[in-house]
């Protein structure tokens, strides 16, 4: 007794032909599904392949052609603008790509407006803050003056590879955007710790030290800005537009050097080390050339 299928050697010629030809045909008929299937394998492997290429090249392109990261808070100018108490002036964050906003002054108060282009590198910029910190801070304490600082990497050259004028100029950006109110001490720091030209400059510790005896209100914030130099894109686009021109709010066309000190949109242009001919510049360009003026409160020249 057989348990295989049915006796062949039972069919008629044409039933055994005919079962051949079903055969045949369920054989063709799963080719063509296996065929299908694994087309539609390789078309969909395909397609994953090329939508990955796709991907990856529009992440190059994109990250090619992305423009600069936001720049830090307070300094949508490019700079940040210290007043009264030494208080900063707010503004939002520069978008990436933004240009940025001139701050526009008010001529009709009286209050002189004094605007620093400055690199925390340059010797002359440190003389130039040496002689008149103390003056322009009484100036700016008492709401006579504002002062808009504007941190530039000009000098980088100067570090020994270290990049140390975006680093500082990063530092002062992470300032300004966490601890604002901060900013003019942490400017002063920076100066009175100047290191000299052709030396690798303040080691990021250093930095983050002279963070906390500015008294910032952030310091672990501050902290992680300067090591990941969160701002040197912007810093890097600030100078250049520094670099470039035009300076607003002024007949100077850019900045030549630093430090660029412009008050009431004049560019002084006199001794870096005389105090009393700052002064006098500034009488004189805020409309009181009196030989015995001076602003009100009376300021106080360094010593």
């Amino acid at each position: 007794m057989t348990t295989g299928g049915p006796d062949d050697s039972r069919l008629s010629k044409n039933q055994r032909r005919e079962a051949a030809r079903e055969k045949a045909k369920q054989l063709r008929e799963e080719q063509r599904k296996k065929d299908i299937r694994n087309r539609v394998i390789l078309i969909s492997s395909l397609s994953v392949v090329v939508i990955a290429i796709v991907v990856g090249i529009t992440l190059v392109i994109t990250s090619t052609l992305k423009p600069a990261g936001p720049g830090p808070l307070n300094m949508a100018s490019d700079g940040i603008t210290i007043g009264t108490d030494f208080t900063a002036v707010t503004t939002p964050a520069l978008a990436a790509g933004e240009d940025p906003v001139p701050t526009t002054p008010d001529t009709s108060s009286g209050v002189v407006d004094i605007r620093m282009y400055v690199d925390y590198m340059c010797p002359f910029c440190g003389q130039f803050e040496s002689t008149n910190n103390a003056q322009i801070g009484d100036w700016v304490k008492s709401g006579v003056a504002t002062v808009e600082i504007h941190p530039l990497s000009i000098l980088d050259r100067s570090s020994l590879g270290s990049k140390y004028s975006t680093r500082a100029a990063n530092a002062a950006a992470c300032v300004a955007n966490y601890s604002p109110d901060q900013f003019w001490a942490f400017n002063g720091l920076l100066y009175s710790n100047q290191p000299a030209e052709n030396t690798e400059g303040l080691d990021d510790d250093t930095l983050k030290d002279l963070v906390k005896q500015a008294g910032v209100t952030a310091q672990g914030d501050i902290d992680t800005c300067i090591d990941d130099t969160q701002f040197k894109g912007w810093v890097a686009d600030a100078t250049s537009r520094a670099l470039q021109g035009p300076l607003p709010n002024t007949t100077e066309q850019a900045v030549t050097g630093t430090p660029t000190v412009l008050v009431n949109g004049q560019k002084y242009t006199g001794s870096l080390t005389d105090a009393d001919a700052f002064s006098s510049f500034v009488l004189q360009v805020s409309g009181d050339d009196s030989s015995t003026a001076t602003p009100t409160p009376t300021p106080t020249a360094a010593g």
